[in-house]
């Protein structure tokens, strides 16, 4: 099997608080580092009610201070939010106090609302189209010997590993063209994801970062060791996202049984498309879907996420993943 990952949005379910949400986080992935996965990426959202990690380099830091040997992430950094210059301390300050186990993925996307984003002082049309440039500034500024006057301090120098993200072609574009590993959303947002994989892999050009391409998809799994539990257990995603898509973010709501089923016609049409990149279910089930989408897509390497409400299930449907890739 591929190397798998995980994305955590360090939700913050009803009745709960952002801060058991980063506690949970930090215990996540200090089972994640033992079950064997590579990454653990946090991802920049803001106003989200349901999402805890706004300020990821923060909670970045707090995750690798409880850990040894698994890569810290940000999946990702939603750069036009911020001065490159910024993220180069940012990420200089955490590869010198983690060494060799940072990982920095960069997104064009506000990572919330059009009212929140005017908050964060965005120029929501110019910042977009500068997003290009501004992933060359940041690559500057790690570099050995920088072309810019400014010095990122801690920066200069250090290989923090840069990665696209995208949910678009742009994304796969501008991978390619930078020959940067490229890591695809979707895991919510699939319906380019074959287009984009195929532009990816005939544009890239190799880099001093990587010889060749590399993509990572993102998958939601939920796997329980009964078929009824994992399909519970599901439903507070589907339920979420069904709140977000429509305009009325939550926090992560507890489980309904038969959620799906009592659905409107629109709702299941907006839920369709995200469990095309699911898995539900058993072990054996989730071990013949995660199959399955790795032979239709030839993903190097799987990012994957669940977004469930009892923290102990989401600790056993990574750990049932995590035996799954153990055994090949």
């Amino acid at each position: 099997m591929i190397p798998f990952s995980v994305l955590d949005l360090s939700p913050i379910t009803e009745g709960s608080d952002a801060a058991q949400s980063f506690r949970n986080s930090r215990d996540l992935a200090q089972h994640a580092e033992r079950w064997g996965f590579g990454r653990f990426w946090l991802a920049e959202h803001h106003g989200m009610p349901g999402i805890a990690s706004a300020a990821t380099s923060v909670l970045m830091a707090y995750v690798a201070g409880g850990t040894s040997t698994i890569r810290i992430g940000a999946g990702g950094i939603m750069l036009p939010n911020h001065a490159p210059l910024v993220i180069a301390e940012q990420f200089g300050t955490l590869e010198s106090l983690f060494p060799g186990r940072i990982d920095l993925g960069l997104g064009r996307a506000p990572g919330s609302d059009q009212r929140t984003a005017r908050a964060l002082r965005r120029n929501l049309q110019s910042d977009a189209q500068e997003f290009p440039q501004d992933v060359l500034e940041l690559m500057d500024y790690f570099s050995d010997t920088p072309q810019q006057p400014v010095r990122a301090v801690p920066g200069t120098g250090l290989k923090v590993p840069l990665w696209i993200l995208g949910s678009s072609l742009f994304g796969a574009q501008l991978a390619a063209l930078l020959g940067l590993p490229f890591a695809f959303a979707s895991h919510f947002a699939p319906a380019q994801m074959m287009d984009a994989i195929g532009l990816y892999r005939s544009g890239f050009r190799p880099s001093a970062q990587l010889d060749k391409p590399h993509v990572m998809l993102g998958f939601n799994v939920f796997a329980a060791d009964a078929q009824e539990d994992a399909e519970l257990m599901a439903s507070s995603m589907q339920q979420a996202f069904v709140n977000s898509r429509s305009g009325r973010p939550s926090r992560l709501p507890p489980p309904r049984r038969h959620y799906y089923e009592s659905a409107t016609a629109q709702e299941r049409a907006l839920l369709d498309a995200v469990l095309s990149c699911t898995a539900i279910g058993s072990p054996d089930t989730v071990r013949t879907q995660l199959k399955a989408f790795v032979a239709r897509t030839g993903a190097d390497e799987l990012m994957i996420t669940s977004q469930t409400f009892q923290h102990t299930q989401r600790l056993r449907s990574f750990e049932i993943v995590g035996a799954l890739q153990r055994e090949g």
